[in-house]
């Protein structure tokens, strides 16, 4: 069983044990007043307070996590694309149920996180379903556990498979990345966004931030250029980090209208 050292605020797993976690030390995270705190894969799993959680949240599209939510909470996306389920992101907390879960819905052929509050134990996946995982290059310092398993890519976009593609928008961190699914929403396209592209309550705009926790606002030119690089892509729906945070309808004007509205506010 995994006893790498796992962050218990963050989720970020190390390859040693250490004193500190440095995204949590970064000024987009946070470390608590009571200080940092570890565990590991192995204790959670044998304390039983976690169970895995797999859910629809649109078409094509199935969420991944765990009940209660560990560490920062997000939850995963399982693409259910033509080419073969991708994982897009990823939880936390991995067990022999959750794998058993994925592999009859068929597996994965890959993962792509979108930055680093999510790479968590993203090892852990890969060796599960012997597949690669796909990190900006951009973000390549803020790896735990370094890895074969790892593939770091350049540049502004790449194509996963035939169906799916990322894009370096550089929102939150410097390789900052979402994911289009063109054939999603029945064909209308989905936009996977993590917390690079945030969905709000109001879910009539979006948000983009340097530091959610911290409220630090992410640098005008940087939001004017991810709206840039979104404008040619056709999307209805985006797909937020969290359960149920989704925009449904609208999705390609949503970004385009709240990159404006911020832009509004922050000059």
């Amino acid at each position: 069983m995994s006893t790498e050292p796992l962050c218990l605020t963050c989720g970020t797993q190390y390859a040693a044990p250490r004193a500190d976690c440095p995204i949590c030390e970064d000024e987009r995270q946070y470390v608590p007043p009571g200080g940092q705190q570890w565990t590991d894969l192995a204790t959670l799993r044998s304390n039983g307070e976690l169970k895995p959680r797999v859910e629809e949240q649109g078409p094509g599209l199935i969420g991944v996590g765990s009940d209660p939510k560990f560490a920062i909470g997000q939850r995963a996306l399982l693409v259910r694309a033509a080419s073969g389920n991708f994982l897009w992101d990823c939880a936390a907390y991995l067990d022999d149920e959750l794998i058993g879960k994925i592999t009859e819905l068929g597996g994965i052929t890959g993962i792509a996180i979108s930055h680093p509050h999510y790479y968590t134990t993203m090892v852990e996946w890969a060796h599960a379903f012997d597949v690669p995982v796909y990190l900006h290059e951009n973000d390549q310092q803020w790896i735990g556990r370094p890895d074969p398993s790892i593939q770091l890519w350049t540049g502004t976009t790449l194509d996963v498979s035939p169906d799916l593609q990322l894009i370096n928008l550089g929102v939150h961190f410097a390789g900052g990345t979402v994911m289009h699914w063109p054939d999603g929403e029945d064909g209308r396209g989905a936009l996977l966004s993590g917390d690079i592209v945030q969905v709000v309550p109001d879910r009539t705009h979006v948000g983009f931030m340097y530091s959610y926790p911290n409220f630090i606002p992410e640098r005008p030119s940087v939001v004017r250029h991810a709206a840039e690089l979104l404008e040619p892509y056709a999307f209805e729906a985006i797909y937020g980090a969290w359960w149920n945070a989704i925009v449904r309808t609208d999705g390609h004007n949503v970004v385009q209208r709240s990159a404006k509205r911020y832009l509004t506010y922050v000059s």
